[in-house]
């Protein structure tokens, strides 16, 4: 029987195996036909369900071309199967007339309505429930995007929730709690706010005998529930916890069923809301004042979870906090040929287990394409188990485009930000970043891979010092120093023999081909030599034409034996190029294009938009074409809408466009795409930095495809995404593209200055001088300067960063550009400060505001006014102070500046403390640590707690003082930063108290 699986991937199976139905879009159609399996659904709610509120132009075609893709796919899995699945066509709509059971999230839900039933016993009721618990496979609806799959995905999380405090109640009346340790154990590490889960499972360790267990189980639930929610837990669970102290069984919850979750579309969607972790003081919002528009749109940017919100899974419950990284990319499906490769993996690891807690290396090499980074992440997902305190990756592209290589300290700091531990907590210069690193890994088992590395200088820094960790090094160059001064294990990894290249072609096009012709499968896997590369996308080219015999692919290839010269790989790389150039040839016109385009793009990665307006497409358009490429193995959609080459498929997509699109063509293409992000990253650094005059920009070339974020969250989401796109466009951008070059550094440069990208910040600048001044442009001169003032600032060089500050100034001035001498001065008010000069930072601070509003800034104006209140504090001037902090505070709910709103109550609050006012000190703290809390400033809102814990003690309230404190310090305790040390041990006194 064919069988559609939704509880985990969206998938079709027969006879045991796996059929793969196609990207996203299509995934989803077919998700929501299965949903509402036996009931037509129309075109229209399907374009719905799929696009949002956002739908193409032509997703009416789209969505009849996903109608047949999925029937083919269906008559495919017919063929294994036992019983067919219709998809019909209905004047309504679309039906697919199958068995509900059919359907997984169908027989789940049938499964669970008849352990309800009252008159089950027990013992069937469990098996029920087991059964039904069993079918799921993962997070539901995975790798779909929108609306309609996240209410599904929600209904069903809570649905597997009951199901499993059912089952769990079942088997503790029936008095086998070692049944349910494990299993609940897990579902509470992915759900650690759901409180019956914790109860079940402290109820288990109590029977099972392990009260102490249950006891470190509640203390860690509590921990959870205050940090998430701000919340003691509730009646259930503490009387659960109090009569195991007393060494009492808890009293037996009466026999209660679960009740399943509707799956079809009259659920409810959870609610996204912005949930306030303090009371506030009169009944006051902490956004008086500001449209209600911020609101919403705040709320949408800083959602926070439901208690039943998902945590990712193997987080340790023994673990005080920390963030725990889970960095590994998702598997190759149907990975296979590398028994003996992942044997002496496995015999390493063994040998690691049997000794005293040490490092384990083991460096990975291979010729490209042979399949190293697959190995890798396969090996790496098949052991995490190992390593409960976090999986760590990342791709060093140590052999990626020239100039795109990662530096160790690009890694290092994507490790700690992996750590959770906030940019402005990340010491300036690698050695301390790297001391930074190992001091969060000592006493944790992380696993590190670390793929695609040039040498062994770029991964020692990154390799982990703490007994108990592992690294997994790939590379090309076999890494021969690593052994010698590290004790790696080294493994070379070769072609793959025709007996495992034949393996991996049944795996991917099935056993029966290659069956009735052996001789054009082995020809096409002679063709291949052994090179996994080669083979998935002879495989892609195979599957995609089902009827189409083996002994004529097998002639093609046979006809393209072509030299791949630009890589120097001998006879391997030439039959690898007659397998791409093959591939290149079965592709539409308009792939084909696009695939010798990509060759233009910086990398490492691009999303849909910017691929648009490499090609000057229309997004549908381009969503079409990109389809195609990844349904060849010629692109990779690594994660959900960003895609990428294989290192050997961006050298030939190169070559092919240096061959056949002129300099005209690839210079349009390459400035439509310039356009894109700089148009698309200014218009973003206006949402994260309010400002009325951003830079003038020439308009954007048609087709260009720039995007306009909705809000601050999607802002910042795009420049998370967009980060080292960005940096590669500056440092890849060809002669007679200066003006791009100074242009995307100046937008740029508040977001890297604010997650503390402060080397990359100083080589940005750097050539953005360069570019500005061969083209004489003063403008981008005064830029460059103010960048590399600030990233000199950050970087502990005062002194270079003042010239700097200076020279933008004079600049500046000549030019009549206020805005740019208000940030200028902004800067210069902050260095001045941080010296101890409070005089000088307050008058940089009142030049700064004079600037603002001749410029009409408000949130400029508001951020010069909370320096110049802040300053006044410090110099005694108290009441001074509060007038300026009250007017930036105004002003920054006038303009929707939420950072400015945050650090102008906290001054606030700090003024209010210096003048005995308590009361509004508290009620300025609260709100500040709120919106910290929502903005994810986890320092800041620290050491606005401790403040505010003060001002409740001084005001005789030591509960909430001693609560305040507490969750202070378990903010610390989460980031770990040795920086921390002090304010920690402070807060501690003060409990101690």
């Amino acid at each position: 029987m064919v069988q559609v699986h939704l509880l985990g991937p969206v998938e079709l199976s027969a006879g045991g195996r796996t059929v793969e139905v196609g990207p996203p879009q299509r995934r989803t159609v077919l998700a929501v036909l299965a949903v509402e399996t036996g009931r037509p659904v129309t075109v229209a709610a399907l374009i719905d369900r799929v696009w949002d509120a956002g739908p193409p132009d032509a997703a009416r075609r789209a969505v009849h071309a996903h109608i047949a893709g999925i029937r083919r796919v269906c008559a495919q899995a017919g063929e294994r199967g036992t019983r067919p699945l219709p998809l019909l066509r209905r004047s309504s709509g679309y039906v697919l007339d199958a068995d509900p059971d059919q359907v997984d999230v169908h027989r789940f839900r049938r499964l669970v309505d008849r352990a309800r039933a009252a008159e089950q016993p027990d013992g069937t009721r469990s098996a029920l429930l087991r059964q039904a618990l069993g079918l799921w496979r993962g997070e539901p609806l995975s790798g779909l995007h929108g609306q309609w799959a996240a209410r599904m995905r929600e209904a069903w999380r809570r649905q597997r929730v009951d199901a499993a405090v059912g089952w769990a109640r079942t088997e503790l009346r029936r008095g086998d709690p070692d049944a349910v340790i494990g299993p609940l154990t897990d579902l509470l590490a992915e759900y650690p706010l759901v409180e019956p889960l914790a109860d079940m499972l402290m109820r288990a360790l109590y029977d099972a005998g392990r009260g102490a267990e249950a006891l470190d189980c509640f203390a860690t639930v509590r921990r959870w529930l205050a940090e998430e929610l701000g919340t003691p837990p509730g009646p259930a669970l503490h009387t659960t916890h109090q009569s195991i102290l007393h060494g009492h069984r808890p009293a037996p919850h009466p026999p209660q069923h679960p009740t399943p979750a509707p799956t079809g579309p009259q659920s409810v969607s959870p609610v996204s809301v912005v949930r306030s972790d303090f009371p506030v003081a009169g009944g006051r919002d902490v956004f008086s004042g500001a449209g209600s528009g911020a609101v919403l749109r705040f709320a949408e940017s800083y959602p926070v979870s439901a208690n039943s919100g998902p945590r990712s899974a193997g987080v340790p419950r023994e673990r005080q906090g920390g963030a725990v990284p889970a960095q590994l990319p998702v598997g190759v499906r149907g990975f296979t040929g590398r028994d003996a490769e992942l044997a002496r993996l496995l015999a390493i690891l063994d040998e690691a287990r049997g000794e005293s807690p040490a490092v384990v290396i083991s460096a990975v090499s291979g010729m490209a394409g042979v399949g190293k980074t697959a190995l890798a992440v396969h090996w790496a997902r098949r052991i995490e188990g190992e390593f409960p305190d976090g999986r760590l990756y990342v791709n060093l592209r140590g052999f990626g485009p020239r100039g795109s290589t990662v530096t160790p300290t690009e890694a290092v700091r994507g490790f700690l930000a992996a750590f959770g531990v906030r940019p402005e907590h990340v010491p300036p210069g690698l050695d301390a970043q790297v001391a930074l690193y190992q001091d969060l890994l000592a006493g944790r088992r992380v696993l590190v891979v670390l793929d695609n590395a040039w040498d062994e200088r770029q991964v020692r820094p990154l390799l982990p010092a703490a007994p108990g960790c592992m690294a997994l090094v790939t590379s090309r160059n076999r890494l021969a120093g690593l052994a010698a001064s590290d004790g790696a294990h080294l493994l070379s990894v070769d072609v793959l023999g025709p007996d495992a290249a034949m393996g991996v072609l049944a795996e991917r096009i099935g056993a029966g081909r290659l069956t009735a012709e052996p001789d054009a499968a082995r020809e096409i896997v002679a063709h291949c030599a052994g090179l996994p590369l080669a083979l998935a996308v002879v495989a892609a080219r195979a599957a995609g034409s089902p009827h189409r015999p083996l002994g004529t692919l097998a002639r093609e290839l046979r006809e393209e034996r072509n030299r791949l010269d630009a890589l120097d790989a001998g006879e391997v790389a030439a039959q690898v190029r007659a397998v791409l150039s093959w591939s290149y040839r079965a592709l539409s016109p308009g792939a084909a294009r696009l695939f010798r385009l990509l060759g233009l793009h910086p990398g490492p990665d691009a999303g849909p938009a910017a691929v648009a307006a490499l090609a000057g497409l229309p997004p549908s358009d381009t969503r079409e074409l990109l389809a195609e490429l990844t349904r060849g193995h010629l692109l990779s959609e690594h994660s959900a809408g960003r895609y990428t080459f294989h290192d050997l498929l961006r050298v030939y997509a190169g070559e092919l466009v240096a061959e056949h699109d002129d300099e005209p063509v690839r210079r349009a293409a390459l400035h439509r795409m310039l356009d894109h992000y700089l148009h698309t990253a200014r218009a973003a650094d206006v949402l994260v930095t309010p400002q009325p005059n951003p830079i003038g920009l020439p308009a954007a070339r048609p087709g260009s495809a720039a995007e306009e974020p909705a809000d601050y969250g999607r802002a910042l989401a795009w420049f998370a995404a967009e980060c080292t796109v960005l940096l590669e466009n500056v440092r890849q951008a060809p002669k007679g593209f200066e003006a791009h070059v100074w242009r995307l550094t100046t937008v740029v440069t508040t977001y890297l200055d604010r997650n503390g990208h402060w080397q990359a910040l100083e080589e940005l600048g750097r050539r953005a001088m360069a570019a500005a001044r061969l083209e004489h442009d003063r403008a981008g001169q005064a830029g460059a300067h103010r960048t590399l003032g600030l990233a000199l600032d950050r970087l502990g060089q005062p002194e270079a960063a003042h010239e700097h500050y200076a020279q933008a100034l004079e600049l500046y001035a000549a030019l009549g550009d206020e805005a740019g001498q208000a940030r200028t001065c902004q800067h210069l008010a902050r260095l001045s400060g941080t010296r101890g000069d409070r005089r000088q930072a307050l008058e940089h601070a009142r030049r700064s505001l004079r600037h603002y509003r001749a410029a009409g800034d408000r949130a400029g104006q508001s951020a010069a006014l909370n320096h110049m209140g802040w300053q006044l504090a410090h110099l005694g001037e108290h009441h001074r102070a509060l007038t300026h902090c009250e007017q930036a505070l105004a002003l920054a709910l006038a303009s929707e500046d939420f950072n400015g709103l945050a650090h102008t109550w906290d001054s606030l609050g700090y003024i209010h403390r210096l003048l005995g006012h308590d009361r509004e000190a508290v009620d300025c703290y609260r709100r500040a640590a709120e919106l910290f809390h929502a903005t994810g400033e986890r320092n800041h809102e620290a050491r606005c707690l401790t403040r505010l814990g003060d001002c409740y003690d001084s005001t005789h309230q030591p509960v909430r003082a001693r609560d305040t404190w507490t969750r202070a310090l378990l903010i610390t305790d989460e980031l770990g930063l040795p920086e921390h040390r002090s304010l920690r041990r402070e807060i501690r006194q003060r409990l101690l108290r």
